[in-house]
Parts: C-alpha cells; sequence; structure tokens
C-alpha cells in the first residue's frame, strides 16, 4: 500500500485497504474556522448529543474576519466562543493568539504524522506536508465528527509525482506548484491522493512543503502528501508532542499514474485570471499593469516567504500607484519577521503590514480590489472575484514575483528584475 492506504487502514481499523474501499475511519484532530465552525456547532446541536467526542481533539481557529468588521462577523466569532466554553474545549485560538487556520494547526503542534486530520476548509490538505493524511470537509459532516469522532471516506487511488532537479535563484516550490497545477488541470485529480517524492522533495523546506500540499485541491485532489524524512521530523520535534507513528508507502505500492518533473530549468509561473490551471511563465506576460500586490496567507505567508520578499524589496520603493499588502500567516510569524527586521523592509518600500487573517486573500475584509484593478498574489486561487469585483482579475505568483512585480509596477520575472 501507499502512505495514503496505509493512514486509512489504520485509522479505520482495517490491515488492508484499496481505491473506492468505504471506511469508517478514526480522526485525531478536526479543526473549524469562524466561517465553517458555526454551522458545524449548529447542527451537531441538532443531533441531540451533549458532549463532543474528544475536546481536546478540536481545534477552534478565528482567522477570516480577525478583527470583525461586521456585527454578522462578530456573531460568528460570539458562536465560537460560546461553544469553546459549553464544551471546555482548550484550543480555541482567539483574535490575538492564533492565525490563518492552517497555519496554527502546523505550528502549534496538531498535526502529526500517520494521523488522520480533518477541517472544516477545503485547504485543510496542507497538513499533509508533514506526512498525515489530512483533507477537508463541510461543515455539517464536520458536526458528525465533533459527535463521534469518526468519519466515512472512500479511499482514493493516488497519483505519484517525483521531482528531480534543482531550483534556480528566486524560483520557488510556489512556483512548481503552479506548473504542476497548470499540466495536472482543474479537474485533473478529483478525489485523488497526490504523493510528492523524489530526491527534490528531500531538499525543499518544510515551509515550501506546506504551499504544495496546499495547492494540491486546485487540481481537485482529496489530499497532497509527502512522506517524513529527517526534515518533516526535525519540524515535528520542535512544534508537537505525543506519540505517533511514521508511515511510509511501501516500494511496491500501486499508484494509478506517476508523474515526472525535473527542476532544473523551472522558471517563475504566474496563474492567469480566472483559473489557477491557466499557468504561464512570468516572462510570456510581463508588461501586465499590476494596482496591487500581497504576500500573505496560508500558501506563502511564513518567514522563509516573507524573507524572499524582503530580500526583493530591501532597499527599495514600490511602484507609485501600486499598493503593497503584507500578512504574515500568524502570530508567530508576525513577532519572527519583526525579529528578522522584515516589517521594517516592508514599510520602507511602502508596503502596509496586516494583522494575521485571511482578509485579503478570500476578499473579506481587506485589500478588496475594484472594478478593473489588478492584483497578483502569493494565494491560492484566483477565480472570478475572489479578491472584490468581479470585475477585477488576479495573477498568482511566489512572493518573489510579487515583489518584484510591485517594485516594477508590471507583473516581470524576479530574476531578470534582479539581474539574476
Amino acid at each position: 500500500m501507499n502512505i495514503s492506504e496505509k493512514i486509512l487502514a489504520a485509522s479505520s481499523g482495517r490491515d488492508e485497504v484499496k481505491p473506492n474501499d468505504i471506511v469508517e475511519a478514526r480522526v485525531e484532530m478536526a479543526m473549524v474556522n469562524e466561517m465553517t465552525g458555526p454551522l458545524a456547532i449548529q447542527t451537531f446541536e441538532k443531533i441531540g448529543t451533549e458532549k463532543v467526542w474528544d475536546r481536546q481533539r478540536i481545534v477552534l481557529v478565528q482567522d477570516h474576519q480577525v478583527p470583525a468588521d461586521t456585527v454578522k462577523s462578530a456573531e460568528l466569532h460570539k458562536i465560537m466562543r460560546a461553544f469553546a466554553k459549553e464544551q471546555a474545549i482548550p484550543l480555541l485560538y482567539d483574535i490575538g493568539s492564533g492565525g490563518v487556520c492552517h497555519q496554527v494547526m502546523v505550528e502549534k503542534g496538531h498535526v502529526r504524522p500517520g494521523e488522520l486530520v480533518v477541517g472544516a476548509d477545503s485547504h485543510s490538505c496542507m497538513y499533509g506536508a508533514l506526512g498525515a493524511f489530512a483533507t477537508g470537509i463541510g461543515s455539517t459532516e464536520m458536526a458528525s465528527v465533533f459527535a463521534t469522532g469518526k468519519l466515512w471516506l472512500r479511499v482514493p487511488s493516488s497519483i505519484r509525482i517525483n521531482i528531480a532537479g534543482a531550483f534556480q535563484k528566486f524560483v520557488t516550490p510556489k512556483d512548481l506548484i503552479l506548473r504542476i497545477v497548470g499540466q495536472v488541470g482543474a479537474d485533473g485529480a478529483i478525489y485523488k491522493s497526490i504523493e510528492f517524492t523524489g530526491p527534490a522533495i528531500n531538499k525543499i523546506p518544510v515551509s515550501g512543503r506546506l504551499t504544495m500540499c496546499n495547492m494540491t485541491v486546485e487540481m481537485g485532489a482529496k489530499t497532497g502528501i509527502i512522506q517524513p524524512d529527517r526534515t518533516t521530523l526535525d519540524y515535528i520535534r520542535d512544534h508537537a508532542s505525543g506519540p505517533f507513528k511514521v508511515v511510509r508507502s511501501d516500494e511496491d505500492a500501486t499508484y494509478e499514474e506517476t508523474m515526472e518533473f525535473n527542476i532544473d530549468n523551472l522558471e517563475p509561473q504566474v496563474a492567469c485570471p480566472h483559473s489557477v490551471d491557466n499557468v504561464k511563465p512570468a516572462k510570456d506576460i510581463q508588461g501586465v499593469e499590476i494596482d496591487q500586490a500581497f504576500i500573505g496567507s496560508c500558501t506563502n505567508g511564513r518567514p522563509e516567504d516573507l524573507e524572499l520578499a524582503a530580500e526583493m524589496l530591501k532597499g527599495r520603493r514600490i511602484k507609485e500607484g501600486v499598493r503593497l499588502l503584507v500578512t504574515p500567516a500568524s502570530q508567530e510569524v508576525y513577532l519572527e519577521a519583526l525579529k528578522r527586521g522584515l516589517l521594517e523592509v516592508f514599510v520602507n518600500a511602502g508596503a502596509y503590514v496586516c494583522n494575521p487573517t485571511c482578509g485579503a486573500c478570500f476578499g473579506g475584509h481587506m485589500g478588496l480590489l475594484a472594478a478593473g484593478e489588478v492584483c497578483i498574489s502569493s494565494s491560492n486561487r484566483n477565480f472570478q472575484g475572489r479578491m472584490g469585483s468581479p470585475e477585477s482579475d488576479v495573477y498568482l505568483a511566489s512572493p518573489a514575483t510579487v515583489a518584484a512585480s510591485a517594485l516594477a509596477g508590471e507583473i516581470v520575472d524576479p530574476r531578470h528584475f534582479m539581474g539574476a
């Protein structure tokens, strides 16, 4: 069996599973945010179960519209706080204590290798970077998890993606996953498990692995996953506690398909409006003027991402007429960026540093685009109207490409901009 099949077999008490089997699996950790949690809570209350299955295994995060920007969002926050108090759930990350839910899950140690982790948010597949089977589920499904700690799942077939080679300067894991999404297509891996393997993966830090697994859902995948190695275990030791079992694919594991990618000659990539799989090399669309640039989100809001952008921006000013928003993915990331002097670099460059939130990424309550405006973003989706007006355009790229474009006032290949 491959790693996904092994985890689902263990979680459902079976010796073996195969693609399309239906299993009733035991959930290790479950996460909701204030956009999906209130419906899960209301549905849980209708079930009639008085207590959640395990108050230590439920994580509640306020992250999308924080601080509350409307009375409605304030009410959603209130529902989350009341549920945490009623059920004595200790893992409530309220405003000022957490950040973007997916970053909170990994940096606070709520994800361990070999576990089944679910979140009521589609990008929960990000946690697979740590060797867990992680997937997004609906709010009503989450209500049943709250009540029983279990979930029906169909075992997905798996696509193995082997990565070889080494990145050039200012070419990143974000460029790689955009390239992969562009080739596979937005519906090319529906309900599949995407397993990243190969010699290049071992050289990618956890931050880059999180970016890659985060965006597997943009191909329709059920999960993205990477087998644990020394890099994974070092990260787990620094962030998590408690026992876990390292799970790896068998050498003779079966895959629906194996794809090969070599990154030696990979160039900076950009996903063009209005689909994540509409991917082109940055050099092919140079000259597209921008009004706004955004660096952050659960995809690219970690210290390594901010460091890369700051390297591009240090000692420079963004183009007049361009707005640059920078959102660290969590309070921890914010503090780390402060210690490294990155926030000073951003402010001196003319950027606006925001509090940790999903706000700008999903067009919630900051950085919205007006009709006819163009944004280049380090986030994960560029659907029509994603960041504001349905008549605006969103391009997706790496933090390096976003920062370089903010300086130029138009989309550019960051290697050319820096003379690399």
